[in-house]
Protein backbone atom coordinates (compact mmCIF):
# COMPACT_ATOMS: atom_id res chain seq x y z
CA UNK A 1 0.00 0.00 0.00
CA UNK A 2 2.77 2.37 0.96
CA UNK A 3 4.84 1.69 -2.19
CA UNK A 4 1.81 2.21 -4.38
CA UNK A 5 1.04 5.55 -2.71
CA UNK A 6 4.67 6.60 -3.04
CA UNK A 7 4.66 5.71 -6.75
CA UNK A 8 1.51 7.80 -7.16
CA UNK A 9 3.13 10.75 -5.44
CA UNK A 10 6.23 10.43 -7.65
CA UNK A 11 4.05 10.34 -10.75
CA UNK A 12 2.11 13.40 -9.58
CA UNK A 13 5.32 15.31 -8.96
CA UNK A 14 6.45 14.67 -12.54
CA UNK A 15 3.05 15.73 -13.83
CA UNK A 16 3.19 18.94 -11.81
CA UNK A 17 6.52 19.87 -13.41
CA UNK A 18 4.97 19.42 -16.82
CA UNK A 19 2.00 21.51 -15.78
CA UNK A 20 4.22 24.33 -14.58
CA UNK A 21 5.84 24.46 -18.02
CA UNK A 22 2.55 24.45 -19.87
CA UNK A 23 -0.79 24.85 -18.23
CA UNK A 24 -2.47 21.59 -18.98
CA UNK A 25 -6.06 20.46 -18.78
CA UNK A 26 -8.79 19.73 -21.24
CA UNK A 27 -7.60 20.99 -24.66
CA UNK A 28 -9.74 23.62 -26.33
CA UNK A 29 -11.24 23.39 -29.78
CA UNK A 30 -9.72 20.55 -31.75
CA UNK A 31 -10.24 20.11 -35.46
CA UNK A 32 -9.71 16.35 -35.35
CA UNK A 33 -12.94 14.37 -35.69
CA UNK A 34 -14.04 12.67 -32.47
CA UNK A 35 -12.88 9.11 -32.10
CA UNK A 36 -15.54 6.41 -31.83
CA UNK A 37 -16.18 4.85 -28.43
CA UNK A 38 -13.53 2.36 -27.50
CA UNK A 39 -13.06 0.22 -24.44
CA UNK A 40 -9.68 -0.17 -22.77
CA UNK A 41 -9.22 -1.57 -19.25
CA UNK A 42 -12.83 -0.72 -18.30
CA UNK A 43 -12.40 2.86 -19.57
CA UNK A 44 -14.78 4.27 -22.15
CA UNK A 45 -14.43 7.42 -24.20
CA UNK A 46 -17.71 9.03 -25.18
CA UNK A 47 -18.91 12.14 -26.96
CA UNK A 48 -21.27 14.22 -24.80
CA UNK A 49 -22.92 17.64 -24.63
CA UNK A 50 -23.23 19.46 -21.32
CA UNK A 51 -26.87 20.33 -20.58
CA UNK A 52 -26.42 22.45 -17.44
CA UNK A 53 -24.35 22.79 -14.28
CA UNK A 54 -24.90 21.39 -10.80
CA UNK A 55 -24.76 23.71 -7.79
CA UNK A 56 -21.16 22.62 -7.24
CA UNK A 57 -20.11 23.54 -10.77
CA UNK A 58 -20.07 20.14 -12.49
CA UNK A 59 -21.46 19.61 -15.96
CA UNK A 60 -24.49 17.35 -16.36
CA UNK A 61 -24.36 14.96 -19.36
CA UNK A 62 -26.23 11.87 -20.55
CA UNK A 63 -24.33 8.63 -21.14
CA UNK A 64 -25.90 5.25 -21.91
CA UNK A 65 -29.13 6.29 -20.23
CA UNK A 66 -27.37 7.59 -17.14
CA UNK A 67 -26.93 11.14 -15.94
CA UNK A 68 -23.29 11.90 -15.11
CA UNK A 69 -21.71 14.89 -13.38
CA UNK A 70 -18.45 15.84 -15.07
CA UNK A 71 -16.02 18.33 -13.50
CA UNK A 72 -14.61 21.17 -15.63
CA UNK A 73 -17.41 21.27 -18.22
CA UNK A 74 -19.55 24.29 -19.09
CA UNK A 75 -23.14 24.46 -20.30
CA UNK A 76 -23.46 23.80 -24.03
CA UNK A 77 -19.92 22.46 -24.45
CA UNK A 78 -19.27 19.35 -26.53
CA UNK A 79 -16.54 17.15 -25.18
CA UNK A 80 -14.97 13.74 -25.25
CA UNK A 81 -15.03 12.30 -21.75
CA UNK A 82 -13.42 9.30 -20.10
CA UNK A 83 -15.62 7.18 -17.83
CA UNK A 84 -15.26 4.00 -15.85
CA UNK A 85 -17.51 1.49 -17.60
CA UNK A 86 -17.62 -0.90 -14.64
CA UNK A 87 -18.17 -0.44 -10.96
CA UNK A 88 -20.57 1.69 -9.00
CA UNK A 89 -19.01 5.07 -9.83
CA UNK A 90 -18.28 6.26 -13.35
CA UNK A 91 -15.78 8.96 -12.19
CA UNK A 92 -16.03 10.85 -15.50
CA UNK A 93 -13.23 13.16 -16.61
CA UNK A 94 -12.86 15.52 -19.54
CA UNK A 95 -10.47 14.12 -22.11
CA UNK A 96 -10.92 16.71 -24.86
CA UNK A 97 -13.07 19.78 -25.42
CA UNK A 98 -14.59 19.69 -28.91
CA UNK A 99 -16.63 22.90 -28.70
CA UNK A 100 -15.71 25.36 -25.95
CA UNK A 101 -18.00 27.87 -24.27
CA UNK A 102 -17.08 31.52 -24.78
CA UNK A 103 -16.50 31.98 -21.03
CA UNK A 104 -13.93 29.17 -20.80
CA UNK A 105 -10.45 30.38 -19.83
CA UNK A 106 -7.09 28.75 -19.22
CA UNK A 107 -6.81 28.17 -15.46
CA UNK A 108 -3.95 30.26 -14.02
CA UNK A 109 -3.04 27.50 -11.56
CA UNK A 110 -0.86 24.70 -13.00
CA UNK A 111 -2.27 22.23 -10.46
CA UNK A 112 -5.92 23.00 -11.11
CA UNK A 113 -6.92 19.79 -12.89
CA UNK A 114 -5.37 17.58 -10.19
CA UNK A 115 -6.09 19.54 -7.00
CA UNK A 116 -9.60 19.63 -5.60
CA UNK A 117 -9.25 22.95 -3.77
CA UNK A 118 -10.76 25.04 -6.60
CA UNK A 119 -13.54 24.03 -8.98
CA UNK A 120 -14.23 27.08 -11.18
CA UNK A 121 -10.88 28.34 -12.50
CA UNK A 122 -11.84 27.24 -16.01
CA UNK A 123 -14.53 29.97 -15.92
CA UNK A 124 -13.88 33.67 -16.38
CA UNK A 125 -14.39 35.76 -13.24
CA UNK A 126 -17.63 37.18 -14.62
CA UNK A 127 -18.85 33.68 -15.45
CA UNK A 128 -18.10 32.58 -11.89
CA UNK A 129 -20.12 35.49 -10.52
CA UNK A 130 -23.01 34.73 -12.85
CA UNK A 131 -22.92 31.04 -11.89
CA UNK A 132 -23.08 31.80 -8.16
CA UNK A 133 -25.81 34.39 -8.65
CA UNK A 134 -27.82 31.81 -10.57
CA UNK A 135 -27.37 29.18 -7.83
CA UNK A 136 -28.69 31.56 -5.16
CA UNK A 137 -31.49 32.82 -7.42
CA UNK A 138 -32.79 29.27 -7.98
CA UNK A 139 -32.61 28.29 -4.31
CA UNK A 140 -34.23 31.50 -3.09
CA UNK A 141 -36.94 31.75 -5.76
CA UNK A 142 -39.74 30.85 -3.29
CA UNK A 143 -38.75 33.79 -1.08
CA UNK A 144 -38.02 36.61 -3.52
CA UNK A 145 -35.37 37.99 -5.84
CA UNK A 146 -31.82 38.17 -4.37
CA UNK A 147 -29.67 41.30 -4.66
CA UNK A 148 -26.71 41.26 -7.10
CA UNK A 149 -23.83 39.28 -5.64
CA UNK A 150 -21.07 41.17 -3.77
CA UNK A 151 -17.89 40.27 -5.66
CA UNK A 152 -14.18 40.58 -4.92
CA UNK A 153 -11.98 42.92 -6.94
CA UNK A 154 -8.86 40.71 -6.65
CA UNK A 155 -10.21 37.14 -6.32
CA UNK A 156 -6.86 35.57 -5.36
CA UNK A 157 -4.46 35.47 -2.35
CA UNK A 158 -7.41 35.85 0.01
CA UNK A 159 -7.23 32.83 2.33
CA UNK A 160 -5.85 33.76 5.75
CA UNK A 161 -5.75 30.09 6.77
CA UNK A 162 -3.67 27.47 4.97
CA UNK A 163 -3.30 23.75 5.55
CA UNK A 164 -0.43 21.77 4.02
CA UNK A 165 0.42 18.07 4.27
CA UNK A 166 3.81 16.40 3.72
CA UNK A 167 4.83 12.95 2.48
CA UNK A 168 7.85 10.94 1.37
CA UNK A 169 8.17 9.70 -2.21
CA UNK A 170 9.61 6.35 -3.25
CA UNK A 171 13.00 7.96 -3.97
CA UNK A 172 13.08 9.48 -0.46
CA UNK A 173 12.12 13.00 -1.50
CA UNK A 174 9.90 15.08 0.77
CA UNK A 175 6.91 16.63 -0.96
CA UNK A 176 4.34 19.00 0.50
CA UNK A 177 1.06 20.38 -0.67
CA UNK A 178 -2.64 19.55 -0.93
CA UNK A 179 -4.56 16.34 -1.46
CA UNK A 180 -5.61 15.47 -4.99
CA UNK A 181 -9.34 15.59 -5.60
CA UNK A 182 -11.22 12.73 -3.89
CA UNK A 183 -8.04 11.06 -2.64
CA UNK A 184 -5.31 11.05 -0.02
CA UNK A 185 -2.54 11.35 -2.59
CA UNK A 186 -0.54 14.54 -2.06
CA UNK A 187 0.23 16.95 -4.88
CA UNK A 188 3.60 18.66 -4.47
CA UNK A 189 2.63 22.34 -4.66
CA UNK A 190 4.92 25.38 -4.66
CA UNK A 191 2.19 28.00 -4.69
CA UNK A 192 -1.58 28.07 -4.14
CA UNK A 193 -3.15 31.07 -5.86
CA UNK A 194 -5.96 31.54 -3.34
CA UNK A 195 -3.76 31.31 -0.22
CA UNK A 196 -1.82 34.17 1.34
CA UNK A 197 1.57 34.16 -0.46
CA UNK A 198 3.36 34.21 2.90
CA UNK A 199 1.88 30.82 3.73
CA UNK A 200 3.29 29.30 0.53
CA UNK A 201 6.78 30.65 1.28
CA UNK A 202 6.69 29.37 4.86
CA UNK A 203 5.51 25.93 3.74
CA UNK A 204 8.40 25.67 1.28
CA UNK A 205 10.89 26.70 3.98
CA UNK A 206 9.53 24.01 6.31
CA UNK A 207 10.05 21.44 3.57
CA UNK A 208 13.69 22.50 3.20
CA UNK A 209 14.29 22.41 6.97
CA UNK A 210 12.76 18.93 7.13
CA UNK A 211 15.28 17.75 4.54
CA UNK A 212 18.16 19.38 6.42
CA UNK A 213 17.25 17.74 9.74
CA UNK A 214 16.08 14.48 8.13
CA UNK A 215 12.64 14.97 9.69
CA UNK A 216 10.23 12.27 8.53
CA UNK A 217 6.74 13.17 7.38
CA UNK A 218 4.00 11.04 8.87
CA UNK A 219 2.84 8.04 6.83
CA UNK A 220 -0.88 7.28 7.18
CA UNK A 221 -0.45 3.64 6.18
CA UNK A 222 2.44 2.64 8.43
CA UNK A 223 1.77 5.08 11.28
CA UNK A 224 5.45 6.04 11.24
CA UNK A 225 7.00 9.49 10.90
CA UNK A 226 6.71 12.79 12.77
CA UNK A 227 5.13 15.74 10.92
CA UNK A 228 1.51 15.27 9.81
CA UNK A 229 0.36 18.75 8.79
CA UNK A 230 1.26 22.42 8.93
CA UNK A 231 -1.45 24.98 9.65
CA UNK A 232 -0.66 28.64 8.93
CA UNK A 233 -2.86 31.59 9.92
CA UNK A 234 -2.20 35.15 8.79
CA UNK A 235 -3.60 38.35 10.27
CA UNK A 236 -4.35 40.29 7.09
CA UNK A 237 -4.46 43.65 8.90
CA UNK A 238 -2.04 43.00 11.77
CA UNK A 239 0.57 41.19 9.66
CA UNK A 240 0.99 38.61 12.42
CA UNK A 241 1.56 34.98 11.42
CA UNK A 242 0.91 31.74 13.32
CA UNK A 243 2.54 28.44 12.38
CA UNK A 244 1.10 25.23 13.85
CA UNK A 245 3.19 22.07 13.41
CA UNK A 246 0.85 19.09 13.75
CA UNK A 247 2.92 16.08 14.80
CA UNK A 248 2.25 12.45 15.66
CA UNK A 249 4.49 12.62 18.75
CA UNK A 250 5.34 15.24 21.42
CA UNK A 251 9.03 14.33 21.13
CA UNK A 252 10.45 17.03 18.86
CA UNK A 253 14.21 16.63 18.57
CA UNK A 254 15.93 19.87 17.59
CA UNK A 255 12.85 22.02 18.04
CA UNK A 256 14.83 25.12 19.07
CA UNK A 257 16.99 25.01 15.94
CA UNK A 258 13.93 24.31 13.79
CA UNK A 259 12.10 27.37 15.12
CA UNK A 260 15.25 29.50 14.91
CA UNK A 261 15.84 28.66 11.24
CA UNK A 262 12.16 29.21 10.42
CA UNK A 263 12.08 32.65 12.03
CA UNK A 264 15.41 33.70 10.50
CA UNK A 265 13.87 33.12 7.08
CA UNK A 266 10.45 34.53 8.06
CA UNK A 267 10.80 37.10 10.87
CA UNK A 268 7.13 38.03 10.51
CA UNK A 269 6.17 34.77 12.25
CA UNK A 270 4.68 35.83 15.59
CA UNK A 271 4.12 32.43 17.18
CA UNK A 272 4.91 28.75 16.58
CA UNK A 273 2.94 25.91 18.17
CA UNK A 274 3.33 22.13 18.33
CA UNK A 275 0.00 20.33 18.17
CA UNK A 276 0.00 16.61 18.98
CA UNK A 277 -2.35 14.40 16.97
CA UNK A 278 -1.56 10.73 17.57
CA UNK A 279 -4.99 9.46 16.56
CA UNK A 280 -5.90 7.52 13.42
CA UNK A 281 -8.16 10.24 12.08
CA UNK A 282 -8.66 12.66 9.22
CA UNK A 283 -9.21 15.49 11.74
CA UNK A 284 -6.22 17.85 11.44
CA UNK A 285 -5.71 19.11 15.00
CA UNK A 286 -5.29 17.05 18.16
CA UNK A 287 -6.24 18.05 21.69
CA UNK A 288 -2.72 18.47 23.12
CA UNK A 289 -0.75 21.61 22.26
CA UNK A 290 2.28 23.55 23.43
CA UNK A 291 3.78 26.87 22.43
CA UNK A 292 7.30 26.76 20.97
CA UNK A 293 7.61 30.50 20.33
CA UNK A 294 5.54 33.61 21.03
CA UNK A 295 2.17 33.93 22.77
CA UNK A 296 0.38 31.04 21.09
CA UNK A 297 -2.17 33.39 19.49
CA UNK A 298 -2.24 36.17 16.91
CA UNK A 299 -4.57 39.14 16.50
CA UNK A 300 -6.32 40.70 13.54
CA UNK A 301 -8.63 43.64 12.94
CA UNK A 302 -12.16 43.25 11.59
CA UNK A 303 -14.93 45.83 11.61
CA UNK A 304 -12.75 48.22 13.57
CA UNK A 305 -12.24 45.69 16.41
CA UNK A 306 -9.23 43.58 17.35
CA UNK A 307 -9.72 39.83 17.68
CA UNK A 308 -7.44 37.25 19.25
CA UNK A 309 -7.12 34.09 17.16
CA UNK A 310 -5.94 30.71 18.46
CA UNK A 311 -5.10 27.60 16.48
CA UNK A 312 -8.63 26.26 16.88
CA UNK A 313 -10.53 29.53 16.55
CA UNK A 314 -13.08 29.84 13.76
CA UNK A 315 -12.33 33.08 11.94
CA UNK A 316 -13.68 33.88 8.47
CA UNK A 317 -11.02 33.04 5.88
CA UNK A 318 -11.58 36.07 3.62
CA UNK A 319 -11.41 39.27 5.73
CA UNK A 320 -12.15 41.83 2.95
CA UNK A 321 -15.35 40.02 1.97
CA UNK A 322 -16.20 39.36 5.63
CA UNK A 323 -16.30 43.14 6.15
CA UNK A 324 -18.94 43.33 3.40
CA UNK A 325 -20.86 40.31 4.71
CA UNK A 326 -20.99 41.45 8.33
CA UNK A 327 -21.69 45.02 7.32
CA UNK A 328 -24.72 43.86 5.36
CA UNK A 329 -25.90 41.60 8.20
CA UNK A 330 -25.78 44.46 10.72
CA UNK A 331 -27.53 46.77 8.25
CA UNK A 332 -30.32 44.18 7.97
CA UNK A 333 -30.60 44.04 11.78
CA UNK A 334 -31.71 47.72 11.73
CA UNK A 335 -30.18 48.48 15.12
CA UNK A 336 -30.98 51.76 16.88
CA UNK A 337 -29.07 51.26 20.13
CA UNK A 338 -32.00 49.84 22.09
CA UNK A 339 -32.25 46.26 20.83
CA UNK A 340 -31.34 43.00 22.56
CA UNK A 341 -29.43 40.91 20.00
CA UNK A 342 -28.71 37.20 20.26
CA UNK A 343 -25.63 36.02 18.37
CA UNK A 344 -26.25 32.28 17.97
CA UNK A 345 -23.32 30.05 16.95
CA UNK A 346 -21.21 33.06 18.01
CA UNK A 347 -17.76 31.44 17.79
CA UNK A 348 -15.11 33.89 19.00
CA UNK A 349 -17.71 36.68 19.00
CA UNK A 350 -16.86 38.48 15.76
CA UNK A 351 -20.29 39.45 14.43
CA UNK A 352 -21.85 39.98 17.87
CA UNK A 353 -19.06 42.27 19.05
CA UNK A 354 -19.17 44.28 15.82
CA UNK A 355 -22.96 44.61 16.25
CA UNK A 356 -22.58 45.69 19.89
CA UNK A 357 -21.68 49.25 18.85
CA UNK A 358 -25.21 49.77 17.51
CA UNK A 359 -27.16 47.44 19.84
CA UNK A 360 -28.52 47.87 23.34
CA UNK A 361 -26.95 44.58 24.46
CA UNK A 362 -25.63 41.43 22.83
CA UNK A 363 -25.93 37.85 24.07
CA UNK A 364 -23.57 35.36 22.41
CA UNK A 365 -24.15 31.61 22.72
CA UNK A 366 -21.71 28.92 21.57
CA UNK A 367 -21.18 25.21 22.29
CA UNK A 368 -17.39 25.28 21.99
CA UNK A 369 -15.80 26.12 25.35
CA UNK A 370 -12.55 27.42 23.84
CA UNK A 371 -14.42 29.70 21.46
CA UNK A 372 -16.47 31.18 24.31
CA UNK A 373 -13.23 31.91 26.18
CA UNK A 374 -11.89 33.65 23.07
CA UNK A 375 -15.11 35.69 22.77
CA UNK A 376 -14.91 36.87 26.38
CA UNK A 377 -11.26 37.88 25.94
CA UNK A 378 -12.11 39.69 22.69
CA UNK A 379 -14.88 41.58 24.49
CA UNK A 380 -12.45 42.72 27.20
CA UNK A 381 -9.74 43.52 24.67
CA UNK A 382 -12.08 45.93 22.89
CA UNK A 383 -13.55 47.32 26.13
CA UNK A 384 -17.08 46.30 25.17
CA UNK A 385 -19.46 46.47 28.12
CA UNK A 386 -22.77 45.48 26.56
CA UNK A 387 -21.93 41.93 25.37
CA UNK A 388 -22.12 38.68 27.33
CA UNK A 389 -21.13 35.22 26.16
CA UNK A 390 -22.40 31.83 27.33
CA UNK A 391 -21.42 28.24 26.64
CA UNK A 392 -24.32 26.04 25.67
CA UNK A 393 -26.87 25.10 23.05
CA UNK A 394 -28.33 28.26 21.54
CA UNK A 395 -31.72 26.65 20.93
CA UNK A 396 -32.05 25.53 24.55
CA UNK A 397 -30.84 28.95 25.69
CA UNK A 398 -33.54 30.77 23.71
CA UNK A 399 -36.26 28.30 24.75
CA UNK A 400 -35.41 29.00 28.40
CA UNK A 401 -35.49 32.75 27.70
CA UNK A 402 -38.96 32.42 26.19
CA UNK A 403 -40.21 30.34 29.14
CA UNK A 404 -39.07 33.11 31.53
CA UNK A 405 -40.92 35.70 29.46
CA UNK A 406 -37.70 37.34 28.28
CA UNK A 407 -37.50 39.01 24.86
CA UNK A 408 -34.98 39.48 22.07
CA UNK A 409 -35.43 41.92 19.23
CA UNK A 410 -32.96 40.39 16.77
CA UNK A 411 -31.46 36.91 16.38
CA UNK A 412 -28.34 36.65 14.22
CA UNK A 413 -27.30 33.11 13.31
CA UNK A 414 -24.32 31.83 11.36
CA UNK A 415 -24.53 28.02 11.55
CA UNK A 416 -22.17 25.43 9.98
CA UNK A 417 -22.74 24.14 6.42
CA UNK A 418 -25.30 21.64 7.68
CA UNK A 419 -27.50 24.55 8.74
CA UNK A 420 -29.75 24.64 11.80
CA UNK A 421 -32.04 21.89 13.08
CA UNK A 422 -35.75 22.08 13.81
CA UNK A 423 -35.11 22.27 17.56
CA UNK A 424 -33.13 25.49 17.12
CA UNK A 425 -35.56 26.99 14.62
CA UNK A 426 -38.52 26.22 16.88
CA UNK A 427 -36.74 28.06 19.70
CA UNK A 428 -36.50 31.14 17.46
CA UNK A 429 -40.23 30.91 16.80
CA UNK A 430 -40.95 30.62 20.55
CA UNK A 431 -38.77 33.64 21.37
CA UNK A 432 -40.52 35.71 18.63
CA UNK A 433 -37.76 38.21 17.72
CA UNK A 434 -38.85 40.99 15.38
CA UNK A 435 -36.02 40.21 12.95
CA UNK A 436 -33.89 37.18 12.12
CA UNK A 437 -30.63 37.72 10.22
CA UNK A 438 -29.48 34.38 8.79
CA UNK A 439 -25.85 34.22 7.60
CA UNK A 440 -24.97 31.03 5.75
CA UNK A 441 -22.08 29.42 3.89
CA UNK A 442 -24.55 26.97 2.32
CA UNK A 443 -27.60 28.58 0.67
CA UNK A 444 -29.13 25.12 0.14
CA UNK A 445 -29.54 24.42 3.87
CA UNK A 446 -30.35 28.10 4.44
CA UNK A 447 -33.31 27.86 2.04
CA UNK A 448 -34.50 24.71 3.82
CA UNK A 449 -34.36 26.43 7.22
CA UNK A 450 -36.04 29.62 5.98
CA UNK A 451 -38.93 27.54 4.69
CA UNK A 452 -39.59 26.48 8.31
CA UNK A 453 -39.42 30.06 9.58
CA UNK A 454 -41.75 31.30 6.84
CA UNK A 455 -44.28 28.61 7.74
CA UNK A 456 -44.14 29.81 11.32
CA UNK A 457 -44.79 33.51 11.00
CA UNK A 458 -41.78 35.11 9.28
CA UNK A 459 -41.41 36.76 5.91
CA UNK A 460 -38.20 37.06 3.89
CA UNK A 461 -37.46 40.73 3.24
CA UNK A 462 -33.98 40.73 1.66
CA UNK A 463 -31.45 38.22 0.27
CA UNK A 464 -27.80 39.13 -0.32
CA UNK A 465 -25.29 36.68 -1.85
CA UNK A 466 -21.60 37.35 -1.17
CA UNK A 467 -18.64 35.72 -2.96
CA UNK A 468 -16.49 34.75 0.01
CA UNK A 469 -14.66 31.95 -1.81
CA UNK A 470 -13.59 32.98 -5.36
CA UNK A 471 -12.42 30.18 -7.69
CA UNK A 472 -14.57 27.66 -5.76
CA UNK A 473 -18.26 26.83 -6.09
CA UNK A 474 -19.00 27.99 -2.52
CA UNK A 475 -21.08 31.12 -2.02
CA UNK A 476 -22.22 32.87 1.16
CA UNK A 477 -25.69 34.33 1.63
CA UNK A 478 -27.23 36.60 4.27
CA UNK A 479 -31.02 36.95 4.55
CA UNK A 480 -33.35 39.15 6.56
CA UNK A 481 -36.60 37.71 7.89
CA UNK A 482 -39.18 39.80 9.74
CA UNK A 483 -42.01 38.60 11.91
CA UNK A 484 -45.27 39.01 9.99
Amino acid sequence: MTNRRQRENKRMKKNNKKQAQKQSGPPKNNSRPPKPQKRNENKVTAMVTCKELTSDGKGIVEWEGKQLEVPHLLTGEKAEILVNAKGRFANPKVKRIIKAHETRVTPPCPYYYECGGCQLQHMSNQAQNDFKQDVVNKLMKPFGKPNPIMTMKHPYDYRNKSHMTYAMTNDRQIIGGLYASNSHSIIDIDKCLIQDPQADDIAQTIKRIMKKYKMQPYDEDTGKGFLRHVLIKVGKESGQVMVVLVAASPIFTGQKNFVKLLREKHPQISTVLLNINDRDTSVVLGNQEKVLYGKGTITDTLGGLTFEISSKSFYQINPPQTEKLYGKAIEMAQLTGQETVIDAYCGIGTIGLIASEKAGNVIGVEQNKDAVGDAIRNSKRNDIQNARFYQGDAGEFMTEMASRGEKADVVILDPPRSGSDEAFLSSVVKLKPKRVVYVSCNPETQARDMKYLVKNGYKVKEIQPVDMFPQTYHVESVCLLERA
